[in-house]
């Protein structure tokens, strides 16, 4: 999906030929000749197309294509990021989604490929050339194999700026090009670890992005374990490779684009046709079990992080707080992290 090319998701009722929408040339756009898009119901309400019967559906909704329209007419239906520069859309006509699973299962793929969710499709027909592309049983349980298939494959000592004293653990999974980390400080001594799962930030840990807190989260979670803060006597960090709160770096940067155009966070996410919260944390608590860690102290201001941890088999004894000064470009970030997921802050 990635490379652009034509890809089958083969469902109960009907298979689906799609073509992402992103990764689309005028020449596969040919070679698909689709009927229609499939957008994420998010998108579809920016749209207005809630008043239409068959776009009433929590999986996916389809509209028509005209033949002879052009990828570049399709991003300014599909990418929320460009609605100021194309503020004229439709009328589009909704019609009856006949497998929402395989609909579904192909949304799901997007965010995994770190696509926008949209796609030229059609249905396929008997005679098609035979295009790669898999069911949506194998989709459904994406996250879960990644976890289950989750090994070490190198570890070896690293001294870094605030801990000397630690190690790096590195893990692989089958089918899965990210490559998760931890980071071990100080000498396991038997004691609960102190954890803290920091999920990829490019632009803050990298960078220095202002208008998030990442990057002062991540050296201020080492600085601690290594300085033994809280009483702590070793600890974790596991760097979980799900840039942008698992929506992947391009679809963030177009969420950054929604945010200076008003939208918060949440509703950024929202409208590109993601979830707010599209990380998955049991490839942290195979991590874990992986380093025979099955209890944990985890550095965290946002209760859900717990229970999610918890909910995936391993043991939080305590929460323990890890809030940092603001600045004037990330007040408003971290005041919708209170006030609308939750964080304690």
């Amino acid at each position: 999906m990635r490379r652009g090319w034509l890809t089958t998701i083969i469902g109960p009722e009907l298979d689906w030929t799609i073509l992402p929408v992103e990764t689309a040339t005028e020449s596969s756009l040919k070679q698909l000749k689709p009927t229609s898009l499939i957008l994420s119901p998010q998108r579809a309400s920016t749209l207005k197309l809630g008043n239409q019967r068959d776009s009433a559906t929590s999986h996916a909704v389809l509209i028509q294509w005209q033949q002879g329209g052009t990828v570049a007419e399709a991003m300014a239906i599909v990418d929320p990021a460009l609605d100021l520069a194309s503020p004229l859309k439709g009328p589009f006509r909704c019609l009856p989604l006949e497998d929402s699973d395989a609909a579904s299962a192909a949304l799901q793929l997007a965010r995994h490929a770190g696509l926008l969710p949209a796609f030229f499709a059609r249905p396929r027909e008997k005679g098609d050339e035979e295009i790669i592309g898999a069911s949506c049983t194998e989709l459904c349980v994406i996250d879960y194999h990644h976890a289950q298939t989750l090994r070490i494959a190198a570890q070896a000592r690293l001294p870094v700026a605030g801990a000397e004293d630690a190690a790096m653990v590195a893990f692989r999974a089958d089918a899965d090009a990210r490559e998760h980390v931890a980071l071990v400080i100080g000498q396991r001594d038997g004691s609960i670890p102190l954890v803290r799962l920091h999920s990829e930030c490019l632009t803050g840990d990298v960078f220095g992005s202002l208008k998030c807190d990442c990057g002062p989260q991540l050296h201020a979670a080492i600085r601690a374990m290594a300085d033994h803060d809280g009483g702590a006597t070793w600890g974790i960090l596991l760097y979980l490779r799900q840039e942008g709160r698992g929506i992947g770096l391009i679809n963030k940067l177009r969420a950054y684009q929604l945010q200076d155009q008003g939208f918060d966070t949440v509703d950024a996410n929202r409208r590109l046709g993601f979830p707010v919260e599209a990380r998955d944390f049991g490839l942290a608590a195979q991590m874990l079990r992986l380093m025979q860690v099955p209890t944990v102290r985890l550095m965290t201001n946002n209760p859900d992080k717990v229970a999610r941890l918890q909910a995936e088999g391993i043991a939080v004894t305590e929460r323990v707080p890890h809030a940092l000064p603001t600045n004037p470009h990330n007040e408003h970030y971290l005041a919708t992290k209170r006030d609308r997921t939750g964080h304690l802050l």
